[in-house]
């Protein structure tokens, strides 16, 4: 009997960490979860008549879109907020030698 190794359920460690968020912010009752899954399944809708989404990439960045803005629309998440954040995570990476760790500066 040969032990077999599962597949990971998340391809990229940030896939697993915006499922994440999303269910705790559920569980906080920030929002009700069958008004997140109409969202998302709208998203999926709009980006599905473009290409075919297969669970990598292209699924949670329609997951990371749809959080996004329903975030900035109850009032969670400005939009700019979030664009300073993604910028300030640009920064950090692009200055980060590769295999180190990246971190933001304080006070953002």
């Amino acid at each position: 009997m040969t032990d077999q190794i599962p597949e990971p359920v998340f391809t990229e460690p940030w896939h697993a960490q915006v499922f994440a968020l999303t269910v705790h912010l559920n569980e906080a009752g920030h929002f009700a979860w069958p008004e997140w899954t109409a969202r998302f399944s709208a998203t999926l809708a709009a980006h599905g008549l473009a290409r075919a989404l297969d669970g990598g990439d292209d699924y949670f960045t329609a997951w990371l879109v749809t959080l996004e803005a329903f975030l900035a629309e109850i009032g969670e998440a400005a939009p700019v907020d979030v664009e300073q954040l993604r910028a300030a995570w640009e920064q950090a990476y692009l200055s980060t030698p590769h295999g180190d760790p990246v971190h933001l500066p304080e006070g953002v």
